[in-house]
């Protein structure tokens, strides 16, 4: 009787203790056995976890009250509001927005994404809201105007997972790049002379020189004009899906522009407005087939 009491009781131990682990672990997974939590998912939770710059000013960044600011971030409270849920930001930097989504830390990155082919292979891009291209930006003193002939003994910064880098790696095999991760340290290099010129989204180099008079965007155009779009985990087509619709309708009240002269007004003037707004998603068929 005793030996049959020991072996129900190491039965139930075994029970126990499989039963916290199952409940630690779903505890701490914010994504589904899918890797990511659909519309229906986020709307039960409450909060949806959008990623977003916190150090790249106008688009995302951490204001001097400890708040979420710019582009994207307004956009980001937009789709919250909408969607009746709680915008929890998730600081991200380039080379980490894939993983984000991957790893299901965030349902949505909003961190100035560009649409490449590449990269529709592991996330789904929905309808663009902005239009965008490759610049350099380098001092007056001495002012990068083509990449041609370039002297091998120079660096180029870029910052890693950007399409900077993946352009100029792929066209520019001869030029050495100079990464970092953070916009920050990028920008730090670029005044220490680490580097003697900074490549980037013209739209980031135009708002660095227009602050920064001792620098200047020598080349404004580099390689053809790309899209930004925001971005979900491959697969999430409910969630995919609700941002398509609401990009939509959003361009019938020309939301975007609103949002362009509520954040980027300042820093690019209303000469770049209509040239880096895509209201509505309209220039997705053409651009980035990536309406579902």
């Amino acid at each position: 009787m005793k030996r049959i009491t020991k072996i129900i009781s190491a039965i139930l131990a075994v029970l126990v203790v499989t039963a916290v682990f199952a409940g630690c672990s779903s505890s701490n997974d914010n994504s589904t056995a899918n890797g990511f939590r659909t519309l229906d998912e986020i709307k039960s939770s409450g909060t949806i976890n959008i990623g977003v710059f916190s150090d790249k000013n106008p688009f995302g960044y951490v204001d001097e009250n400890g708040e979420y600011q710019g582009y994207d971030v307004y956009f980001a409270n937009r789709l919250g509001k909408d969607l009746g849920v709680k915008v929890n930001f998730v600081s991200t930097e380039a080379a980490n927005r894939i993983e984000y989504l991957q790893t299901g830390k965030v349902d949505l990155i909003l961190a100035n994404f560009t649409v490449t082919d590449e990269r529709k292979e592991e996330v789904d891009f929905a309808l663009p809201y902005m239009s965008v291209s490759l610049g350099v930006v380098s001092p007056k003193s001495k002012t990068v105007t083509s990449l041609d002939n370039w002297n091998e003994s120079d660096s180029m910064i870029v910052i890693s997972g950007t399409t900077a880098e993946t352009y100029l790696t792929k066209n520019y095999p001869n030029i050495k790049l100079q990464k970092y991760d953070a916009y920050a340290q990028a920008k730090t290099a670029l005044e220490n002379g680490s580097g003697v010129a900074w490549a980037n989204d013209n739209t980031e180099v135009i708002a660095y020189a227009n602050q920064n008079s001792d620098f200047v965007v020598g080349i404004p155009e580099l390689g053809s004009a790309d899209t930004i779009a925001p971005a979900v985990t491959k697969g999430n087509d409910t969630l995919l899906n609700w941002i398509n619709d609401e990009i939509k309708a959003l361009g019938k009240e020309n939301f975007f522009h609103k949002d362009y002269e509520a954040t980027l007004l300042d820093t690019y003037g209303k000469d770049y407005e209509n040239q880096l707004v895509i209201e509505g998603g309209e220039l997705a068929s053409s651009t980035n087939d990536t309406a579902k």
